[in-house]
C-alpha cells in the first residue's frame, strides 16, 4: 500500500512511547470489550425460541424464560469467577495463560485454539445478526446480505487498524446508544404490561414436530448460552486499561454481567408477555419494538441501534483475536510475524487474518445468523472451563488457600464444564462437530510450529561452532552484455574478493561475438566465461557450471552477483524479464551459496 494512502486510511504512526495513551478508561472499556456480550442480547431469547418452537406454541412461550433465568444464574457465576481472575492476573488473565500456567502447555493450546475458533465466530456472527437486523426494517436489503457483511467487516478492520483508542472512541457512542435503547423497550414493555395495554400479539398454533424432551431443553439452553460469548474479553483485555488496571477492568466486567443478565431477563421476559416467535425475515427484536413502540422512529432508532452494536460488537474479537495470537507468538507456538506491532501500536497482522477468516465464513454460511450458531459457543466454554479448572490450581498452590476463592472457581469449572458438554452433544450433528474437529488439528498446528522454531534454535546454536574465518571464496558475475551497471557490480565483485568471474549464457552467437569484444576492451582483467545452452535455458547452463565449482572445491562459499537496473516508474519494471528473481529462487536452496544484487538506478 502506498505510504500516503495508508497514512489517509491508518491515519498518523505512534511511537512505542505512546502506548500508555492508547489505554482505555472503565467508560471506553466498556464499549471496546463488553460489545460482543451486550450484543448477544440481541438474539440470545431469539436462539432459545427457535429450539423450542418445534415443540409447539407452548413449549416455545411456557419454557423460554426459565431457560433465561437459568442462563442469567451462569452469567452471575461466570462474571465472578473471572473477577477474581482479573485481580489474580493483573497482565491479563485469558484462558490460554491460566490454563498453561497451572493445568500445562496442552491444556493451554487447547482453550487458545478454542478461543480462536471462537473469535472468528465472533465476528461472523454478530455481523450477520446486525445485517439480519437491518434487513428486518429493509426487506429490500434481504438479497445482499453477504456483500453488506463483508462490507462492515472490512470498517471494523479499518478501524481497528487506526488504533486502540481510536477504535474506543468509535465505539463508545453506538454502544450506549444501544443499551439505552434496550432498556427504554424494556422499559416501555414493563410499563404497558403494569398499566394492563400490553396487547400479546395474535399468533396461529403452531403444531410440534418433536417432543418436548430433556434433549430439546438442553438444547434450547446451549442455544441460549451464545448470551455468555464475550464475557471472557474482559480478562482478556486487562492491559488495554488505565492504571489501576485489575480494579478498572474487574469494574468494567461487573457492568457488563449486570447489564447482561437484567436485559436478557427483560427481553425474555416481554417475549414471553407479548407471545412472540421466531420469523423467518424479522427478528425477535423487531417484532417486539414494532408490538412496543410502533412502526415509527423509537423502532428505527432501535433496530439501527441493534444493527450497529452486532457490527460492533466484532470490535471485541479485534481486541483479543490479535492479543492471543500475540501471546502464542511469543512462546513460539504462532509465526513470530504475529508478535509484531503496526504503525499504531496495534498487533495489524492479527487484525488482517481475523478479517479474512471472518469473510470467509460469511460467504460460506450465505450471512445466515443460524446456520453459525451451532458453531458458536463450543468453543468460548471449554475455555472458560480450562480457565476456571487452572484457576482452581492456582489457588490451591499458594500457600494458605482460601476456601472461598477455590469454591467459586469451582464452581464456575463445574457450571461450565457441564455447558460444555450439554453443547457439544445437542448441536454435535447441527455442525458443532466441525469445532470438535478443529480444536485438535489446531493444536497439532501449534505444536508443530513449535517444534520447527525449536529445530530453528538448535541449528543456529554457536554450541561447537568456531570463530568466523576469513577467505577469498569464489564471485561469479553473472552478465547478459556489458553496460555502467555491469561495471559497477564488477567494482563490488573485485572488492570482496581476488577470484573473480563473469559468466554469460550464449543464446544468441551474434551478441555473444558482440560481448566478448567489448569484454575486451571494458574488462579485460576479469575472465569471461561463456556457457553454452542448446536447449535456450539461461537456468539450467548456470546451475550446471556451479555444482561443477563447487565440486571443484573453490573456497567454502559462492558469491553469485546480479547486476539489477532499478526503474524510476512502477510500471516500468513489468517492462523487464525477472531472470534474476529465477536465479535468486534457484540458489536460495543450496547451501553455501550466497546471492547479491547490485542495483544500478536508471533514475541517478
Amino acid at each position: 500500500m502506498p505510504s500516503s494512502l495508508k497514512r489517509v486510511i491508518l491515519g498518523t504512526p505512534l511511537a512505542t512511547a505512546a502506548e500508555k495513551h492508547e489505554r482505555l478508561g472503565k467508560v471506553a472499556g466498556l464499549a471496546v470489550f463488553a460489545s460482543d456480550a451486550l450484543s448477544s442480547v440481541a438474539y440470545g431469547t431469539e436462539e432459545i425460541l427457535l429450539v423450542l418452537v418445534a415443540a409447539g406454541t407452548g413449549a416455545a412461550l411456557g419454557y423460554s424464560q426459565p431457560i433465561m433465568v437459568g442462563i442469567a444464574i451462569l452469567v452471575a457465576v461466570v462474571a465472578a469467577s473471572y473477577w477474581q481472575t482479573i485481580h489474580a492476573y493483573p497482565s491479563g488473565g485469558g484462558a490460554y495463560i491460566v490454563a498453561k500456567d497451572n493445568l500445562g502447555d496442552l491444556p493451554g493450546l487447547v482453550a487458545g485454539a478454542a478461543l480462536l475458533i471462537d473469535y472468528v465466530l465472533t465476528v461472523a456472527v454478530s455481523i450477520a445478526a446486525g445485517v439480519a437486523a437491518v434487513t428486518s426494517a429493509v426487506p429490500a436489503l434481504y438479497p445482499i446480505r453477504v456483500e453488506i457483511g463483508v462490507l462492515c467487516v472490512v470498517g471494523v478492520t479499518v478501524a481497528n487498524l487506526r488504533g486502540v483508542r481510536e477504535s474506543g472512541r468509535i465505539f463508545t457512542i453506538p454502544t450506549y446508544w444501544f443499551i439505552g435503547s434496550l432498556y427504554l423497550l424494556i422499559i416501555a414493555g414493563l410499563f404497558r404490561v403494569a398499566t394492563g395495554t400490553a396487547e400479546p400479539l395474535p399468533t396461529e398454533e403452531i403444531k410440534a414436530t418433536q417432543e418436548l424432551t430433556l434433549f430439546l431443553l438442553l438444547r434450547a439452553f446451549s442455544s441460549g448460552c451464545v448470551t455468555l460469548t464475550g464475557t471472557e474479553a474482559v480478562s482478556n483485555g486487562i492491559p488495554a486499561f488505565r492504571p489501576p488496571e485489575s480494579r478498572n477492568a474487574a469494574m468494567t466486567l461487573a457492568w457488563m454481567a449486570l447489564i447482561l443478565g437484567s436485559s436478557s431477563l427483560g427481553m425474555a421476559y416481554l417475549a414471553h408477555v407479548y407471545q412472540v416467535l421466531p420469523r423467518e425475515a424479522e427478528t425477535v427484536v423487531s417484532v417486539l419494538a414494532r408490538t412496543i413502540f410502533g412502526k415509527n422512529l423509537l423502532y428505527y432508532n432501535l433496530q439501527a441501534a441493534t444493527a450497529l452494536i452486532l457490527f460492533l460488537a466484532a470490535n471485541t474479537s479485534y481486541q483479543d483475536f490479535p492479543r492471543l495470537s500475540s501471546i502464542l507468538a511469543r512462546d513460539g507456538f504462532m509465526p513470530r510475524q504475529m508478535a509484531n506491532r503496526g504503525d499504531k501500536l496495534v498487533f495489524s497482522n492479527g487484525i488482517l487474518i481475523l478479517a479474512a477468516l471472518s469473510i470467509l465464513l460469511l460467504v460460506m454460511f450465505q450471512g445466515s445468523t443460524h446456520a453459525l450458531i451451532p458453531l458458536y459457543a463450543v468453543g468460548v466454554f471449554l475455555s472458560f472451563t480450562l480457565s476456571q479448572t487452572g484457576m482452581v490450581r492456582h489457588w490451591m498452590k499458594e500457600a494458605h488457600p482460601a476456601p472461598h476463592h477455590i469454591a467459586l472457581n469451582g464452581l464456575g469449572a463445574v457450571a461450565t464444564g457441564i455447558v460444555t458438554i450439554v453443547i457439544a452433544v445437542s448441536k454435535f450433528t447441527l455442525g458443532a462437530w466441525v469445532v470438535v474437529v478443529l480444536i485438535p488439528l489446531i493444536v497439532v498446528g501449534l505444536l508443530r510450529i513449535e517444534r520447527h522454531y525449536k529445530e530453528v534454535a538448535k541449528r543456529l546454536s554457536l554450541a561447537g561452532a568456531g570463530r568466523p574465518r576469513i577467505g577469498k571464496n569464489p564471485v561469479v558475475v553473472l552478465v547478459a552484455g556489458i553496460h555502467k551497471g555491469v561495471i559497477e557490480a564488477l567494482e563490488y565483485a573485485k572488492s570482496i574478493s581476488p577470484n573473480v568471474t563473469a559468466l554469460t549464457v550464449d543464446l544468441d552467437p551474434t551478441k555473444t561475438a558482440r560481448l566478448r569484444l567489448q569484454w575486451a576492451e571494458w574488462a579485460p582483467d576479469v575472465p569471461l566465461v561463456v556457457l553454452e545452452s542448446p536447449y535456450r535455458s539461461i537456468l539450467q547452463p548456470l546451475l550446471e557450471y556451479i555444482d561443477r565449482m563447487e565440486r571443484q572445491g573453490e573456497g567454502r562459499y559462492l558469491t553469485v552477483i546480479l547486476p539489477e537496473f532499478v526503474c524510476s516508474h512502477w510500471w516500468e519494471h513489468f517492462l523487464h524479464n525477472q531472470t534474476a528473481l529465477l536465479i535468486k529462487a534457484a540458489l536460495l536452496f543450496k547451501p553455501g551459496k550466497v546471492t547479491v544484487s547490485v542495483p544500478y538506478h536508471l533514475g541517478e
